[in-house]
């Protein structure tokens, strides 16, 4: 439930700080005074697109907060968990927007986007705009309506995605069946391609391997000739190196009796003698090994060649041959599917069960749904002057089922008795539009846990006794039992306001300084200016005050 709000720079709020309660509270106030602003701001706070143009005149930026309470079983912690945000204290909405028309979200004072602010204002607050009732002559509107107030949005998504796959899986035989002449070459040629590429049996390994073997083997002389060069020179020749090292040495080390400084030139040189001895032994085995094998080299360069051949062929470099290998082999296989007709029906059929057992369950869920929906829409029109009225909801078959399920939805009504039913959209004038909408707007709201509903002059268009029932309904719904409902309604009509258990009045003052909106609480004497006010308009009589004090008096507001 809503429990604060703060407006700081917004429009025409300087600062604005409310502490709301529950029940059923009004919003009043002259025509253009601002009353539309604070929820304004609350749809902000919910996730709402944000201009520069709501930063009152003059100021840097707007900032706004909204701070609710939640019950332990509200599905906002679950939410808020899978967020990672914590939820300790209830949750706290925050939206800051500049003059540019930049601006940013947090929850719980952690940064947030306006995605996330849209999914969890779903679970706080359900606002119904003074467009609402326009809004239900839309085909889609009236299936989204019905599938939230039923609770089967969730497999209503499921059953448009079961729809999708159910068509791709269609279009994929259909493709196949007009292409399978093209689709058979292209399998010949990937058959022919993957068998190449098998038979070279080649990894991205093999090809450096390859080339260090071929390069040791074609030089093989060469390497053969330097290693016997070098052990002439370190221990076969006339004059050996690693001989001289030990001669040299021995004579360094006897000359180091007369002078020390020659000991240490003597282990250096004899060092030398060492790895020059160790480099010898290395040489032997190293020239041992050498092979001249003419016919290894020749297999070494047929295998290259082979290889370089395959590349240049398929237009890849000789270490991309692996790969190629298996993306062919890949698309052979999707290939190997798609000419199966067989398989191809098979996919089909199973997609095609799936969209219908989930879009028949849909169907069952919309029909009771449209049942009960229907039998409360028309009781409540006998309440508002349209006795003998009729409103059901129809589930217009569509056999070959589309991504909406098997029916489209149509709301249809009589206004009169001995009518025919006919689709809202035809015959509902405005008056009439108007109390349908806002009765299908309470009874829905009745099945929805959301906490706060807030109705944005939806009672436009209707007056007198529909008016006063309009109000019974409102104060009913936010006085439900075993709920903390809270419902606030921005209205101009003094039977609804009267029936509120709190009231507040927006007004604007003029000073030197600009323009603002304020915001006043109203206690009993107040109200009862304010109803007279909204009853005689600009003079007020005492005969007005008695009316609004009977008005406020009869409903036990407050």
């Amino acid at each position: 439930m809503l429990r604060r709000l703060l407006i700081q720079d917004f429009v025409l709020v300087d600062r604005l700080e409310l502490d709301f309660r529950a029940g059923f509270g009004a919003l009043t106030g002259e025509t253009g005074a601002g009353k539309s602003i604070l929820l304004d701001a609350l749809s902000l706070l919910l996730g709402e697109r944000a201009e520069g143009s709501v930063v009152r005149t003059g100021c840097d930026k707007a900032d706004l907060a909204a701070e609710f309470d939640i019950s332990a079983d509200s599905p906002v912690h679950a939410w808020l968990h899978a967020n990672d945000l914590s939820a300790d204290e209830g949750v706290l909405l925050r939206r800051v927007v500049d003059a540019g028309g930049r601006s940013r979200a947090y929850i719980n004072g952690t940064p947030a986007t306006a995605t996330q602010l849209r999914e969890l204002g779903d679970f706080l607050a359900d606002i119904h705009g003074q467009h609402a009732h326009q809004a239900l002559l839309r085909a889609d509107a009236q299936r989204e309506l019905l599938d939230g107030h039923a609770g089967l949005r969730g497999l209503a998504k499921e059953v448009a995605s079961l729809w999708r796959d159910w068509q791709a899986a269609r279009r994929a035989r259909e493709e196949a069946e007009k292409g399978m002449e093209a689709l058979q070459h292209e399998r010949d040629l990937l058959a022919h391609q993957v068998k190449e590429l098998q038979d070279l049996a080649f990894t991205a390994a093999d090809w450096d391997a390859l080339n260090a073997e071929h390069a040791r083997l074609a030089h093989a002389a060469s390497l053969l000739e330097g290693a016997e060069m070098a052990l002439e020179a370190i221990s076969e020749g006339e004059a050996p190196l690693g001989s001289e090292a030990e001669r040299i040495a021995a004579k360094l080390s006897e000359l180091s009796s007369y002078d020390s400084s020659l000991g240490e030139i003597a282990e250096l040189v004899s060092d030398a003698a060492i790895r020059l001895d160790e480099a010898s032994h290395a040489l032997r085995r190293y020239r041992d090994r050498v092979d001249l094998d003419p016919a290894r080299l020749n297999e070494a360069e047929q295998r290259i060649e082979a290889v370089v051949n395959l590349a240049r062929k398929y237009r890849v470099q000789p270490d991309g041959l692996p790969e190629l290998l298996e993306q062919s082999a890949g698309r052979l296989a999707s290939l190997a599917e798609l000419a199966d007709p067989a398989a191809l029906q098979a996919r089909e059929a199973a997609a095609h069960k799936a969209f219908s057992v989930q879009a028949q369950r849909l169907s069952a869920g919309r029909a009771q749904a449209a049942r009960e929906l229907g039998a409360a829409v028309t009781a409540a029109m006998q309440e508002l002057a349209m006795a003998g009225g009729r409103f059901e909801i129809a589930l217009l078959a569509e056999p070959e089922g589309s991504a909406v399920g098997f029916e489209r939805i149509e709301f249809q009504v009589a206004a009169n008795p001995h009518q025919p039913l006919r689709p809202l959209a035809k015959v509902a004038s405005g008056g009439e539009l108007s109390r349908i909408g806002l009765s299908i707007q309470v009874i829905t709201s009745e099945s929805q846990s959301t906490p706060t509903l807030i109705f944005d002059e939806v009672d436009s268009g209707i007056g007198g006794s529909v008016a006063e029932m309009v109000g019974r309904r409102l104060r009913e719904l936010g006085n439900k039992r075993g709920s903390a409902r809270q419902v606030l309604c921005v209205t101009h009509l003094p039977q609804v306001a009267a029936q509120a258990n709190w009231q507040w009045r927006v007004l604007k003052e003029t000073t030197a300084t600009g323009t603002f909106s304020r915001l006043i609480d109203l206690d009993d004497e107040c109200r009862i200016e304010e109803i007279a006010r909204m009853l005689g308009g600009v003079n007020i009589t005492e005969t007005t005050r008695s009316h609004a004090a009977e008005l406020l008096g009869a409903h036990g507001a407050g």
